[in-house]
């Protein structure tokens, strides 16, 4: 049997803000009564768990990895959990290799050291036509991993390679920082290291060559925010890059080249054969996750404390969600969703598709708005809740371009047709605002043509999260209609009166518990064996 114990580890940091919309991208009415836990009730604060009684004790080697460049020893890293071996990865795997888990009493951190590549870019097409091979290396990475990056270092997923980075809801794998190791963090600490990096030959917009096609071989992009850019884009929809799930993503976005950063995940043209779910973004320097491009689909996706946009949708994506949750710290971020089709021209395609199920937005910061949506890109929210806790009139909505609101669907264009909402109820004193080319009054209009809505809802969220009454007295809409990869859930918003299903492999900070399974984003689990 499993056991493993956490500490709270409180220190000072530094808060690193950024932000930027998708008209830059660098790095890229009266409503009803918002009630955020019980009425009159705090969001409460995780209880600190006692010291453990086991600590980490460094290993005296690092361990054999099956790439003869080997891991290089740099000595060993201390805090309140333990001391720990640091091992440090090879700046770019040339063989399939395995990080293996090891227990507190041969304890070791997997150092992440600049730009770390996993394999050598096998180019936009599946062949070597365009004078590329796959090297076809893969890294995986075992259940209980933990990894920290230095500033400006990450871990990069070149096309024609894959990760598998598997954890389980008991052992989740944890990309973080060192000064989280150390016991330095609070809950507003972030942007202290990069990020991970998937890349893929799935079609895109945006192309790097303006005499490119979108969406062809031809086209490819440099991923944002990285000192040596690699390249991604194709036209194979059901590449892999690999499978990534059960992981926490902390304390990410540095900045790196140009002033730009990275967010905790960032996904560039991958296809459809990546497996991605259950994935944790904690306090991102800049957007909690961003897709360029590609055909990504995720189950299971928490966002917390992104100081820029939580879910950063463009250059032609097709996105699956469902089961997301996406909360803001106080006084930080940006919107919860910006979604652009593409950056250069409206009319290339493919053309963003966005369909989200089952999630639960938490604005904090009073912005401009919650949910932007502009580009003419399509865009499907169901089962969904949206709640402006800041309580100063943050608006719920925005649709820019009427083209975005209205336009029929068209085949030849690639497009599915207009915005959509089915069973979506929003908790904000100013459900909807005007555009660029929009009014309130259209969006309202178009919001109110999906069945099951709801702009004058009155949240009764308890542990920020969990459906209330209120909740659970709402109609679902079966997302099956959209497509095979959508459970029929039965509910509204990310999760019902008594679920698990966020608890385990995420951590809790003061701006959102998951429940008692959880550690602290402060600190680190100690695995005995």
């Amino acid at each position: 049997m499993t056991n493993f114990s956490r500490s709270l580890i409180l220190g000072a940091s530094l808060v690193a803000l950024a932000g930027c919309g998708a008209d830059d991208i660098a790095s890229p009415g009266t409503g009803g009564n918002i009630t955020i836990n019980n009425p009159g009730t705090p969001a409460p604060t995780p209880t600190p768990t006692p010291t453990p009684t086991t600590t980490a004790t460094a290993a005296a080697d690092c361990p054999f990895i099956a790439d003869p460049q080997g891991l290089t020893d740099r000595g060993t890293i201390s805090g309140p959990t333990g001391s720990y071996r640091l091992c440090q990865l090879p700046a770019r795997f040339n063989r399939s290799s395995q990080l293996q888990f090891t227990p507190a009493s041969a304890a070791v951190i997997y150092l992440i050291d600049g730009q770390v590549d996993v394999g050598t870019d096998g180019g936009a097409a599946d062949d070597n036509s365009d004078g590329l091979s796959d090297t076809n290396v893969v890294l995986t990475i075992e259940p209980g991993v933990t990894l920290a990056g230095l500033d400006a270092s990450y871990l990069n997923v070149n096309r024609g390679n894959e990760i598998q980075a598997n954890g389980t809801s008991a052992r989740p794998i944890i990309f973080t920082s060192q000064q989280n190791i150390r016991g330095e963090n609070t809950d507003t600490s972030s942007g202290q290291w990069g990020g991970l990096i998937l890349n893929g030959r799935a079609p895109i917009t945006d192309c790097l060559s303006n005499t490119a096609t979108p969406g062809t071989v031809g086209c490819e992009r440099e991923v944002e925010g990285t000192t040596t850019p690699p390249r991604y884009g194709g036209n194979v929809a059901d590449d892999s890059s690999g499978s990534v799930s059960y992981v926490q993503l902390r304390y990410s976005g540095s900045v790196l080249a140009n002033g730009d950063e990275l967010q905790s995940l960032t996904t560039g043209g991958i296809g459809s054969g990546t497996t991605l779910s259950n994935i944790m973004s904690f306090n991102s320097s800049d957007d909690g996750v961003e897709f360029f491009g590609g055909r990504v689909n995720v189950k299971g996706l928490v966002v917390v404390g992104a100081e820029d946009d939580s879910l950063d949708t463009d250059t032609g994506v097709k996105a699956n969600l469902q089961y997301v949750v996406a909360v803001q710290r106080e006084g930080a971020g940006d919107t919860i969703i910006e979604a652009d089709s593409s950056n250069t021209l409206e009319e290339n395609t493919p053309r963003q598709q966005t369909q989200i199920s089952n999630a639960t937005f938490i604005q904090r910061r009073n912005g401009d708005q919650v949910v932007r949506v502009r580009g003419k890109a399509d865009y499907t929210l169901v089962n969904t809740l949206i709640v402006d806790a800041s309580s100063n009139g943050t608006a719920c909505l925005r649709v820019d371009g009427i083209d975005t609101l209205t336009r029929a669907a068209s085949a030849g264009l690639d497009e599915a047709g207009p915005v959509l909402f089915n069973s979506v109820a929003m908790s904000c004193a100013t459900p909807f605002r005007d555009g660029s080319g929009t009014t309130a009054a259209q969006v309202q209009t178009q919001f109110d043509a999906g069945s099951n809505n709801n702009s004058a809802f009155t949240s009764t969220l308890t542990m920020t999260y969990i459906n209330g009454a209120n909740e659970t007295a709402l109609v679902a809409f079966n997302p099956t209609a959209l497509s095979s990869f959508f459970d029929n859930a039965g509910f509204v918003g990310a999760a019902e009166t008594g679920s698990t299903r966020f608890q385990g492999w995420t951590c809790d900070s003061s701006t959102i518990a998951f429940g008692s399974n959880s550690g602290l984003c402060t600190a680190l689990p100690v695995y005995t064996s």
